[in-house]
């Protein structure tokens, strides 16, 4: 009996796509008919690296959540977590149909929900009757929306200086804005991550007359737009 609980406690060392993990055989064993339960159970038979550590030819940073489902029998995931398709497959790899379950638990394995995206900028007109005209001048794209949800379309992108709730995750904002200015690269990862348009509006207005500073067009000035777009993941 001494015996199986030595062997059920022995420390293994995973050399994972050249990522170093260790862990026991009975972590490795947790989930009876996976590959790391083989891998507990081949003992010397599975191929070792030039150090003597159990080689897997697998993505190294991303089985740290393999490990961690198998220590836990919980899936527990970054707010921003951007690769689940590819977890995914990693789990399908390894013979894990719990965590596969757990990654698809909502459509796509992604939270549904609005996202409104809003911009304001002014109109450009041709100069010195040049038909050259560059409709748009963007100064900020605004974020709103569930917290959690735009930390997961933008990630990096996302800019919450503006956001006085700064740290809170469950809850809303309109108060996110980007870091970029190019309203289609924000429609690119929206449409990347499942979302589609259920409506937009827009507006234009006449500014201020007042004098204007010394190299600023007077027409790019004082024509303004304001618009709005509403994505949806279902």
């Amino acid at each position: 009996m001494a015996d199986q609980a030595a062997a059920a406690t022995t420390v293994v060392e995973l050399n994972v796509g050249g990522v170093f993990y260790s862990t026991t055989s009975q972590t490795l064993a947790k989930e009876p008919g996976s590959s790391l339960a083989t891998l507990a159970a081949a003992g010397s038979d599975w191929p070792r690296d030039s150090k003597g550590k159990f080689f897997i030819d697998r993505d190294g940073v991303l089985f740290r959540y393999v490990l961690d489902y198998l220590r836990n029998q919980a899936l527990v995931l970054p707010e921003s977590f951007r690769e689940r398709d590819r977890l995914k497959q990693e789990a399908q790899y390894f013979q894990l149909p719990g965590m596969v379950e757990a990654i698809s638990a909502t459509p796509g394995g992604r939270q549904a929900g609005y996202i409104t995206i809003g911009y304001r900028g002014s109109f450009a007109f041709g100069r010195d009757g040049l038909a050259d005209v560059k409709f748009r001048k963007i100064t900020r794209i605004l974020v709103c929306g569930r917290v959690t949800l735009c930390r997961d379309v933008f990630g990096e992108s996302l800019n919450e200086s503006r956001d006085p709730d700064h740290g809170l995750t469950d809850r809303y904002t309109s108060r996110f804005f980007l870091k970029h200015s190019s309203i289609e690269q924000a429609f690119d990862m929206l449409q990347e991550q499942g979302f589609t348009m259920a409506g937009s509006c827009g507006s234009g207005t006449a500014g201020s007359s007042a004098d204007l500073k010394p190299g600023v067009d007077s027409e790019e000035s004082r024509w303004n737009h304001y618009n709005e777009f509403v994505f949806i993941r279902e």
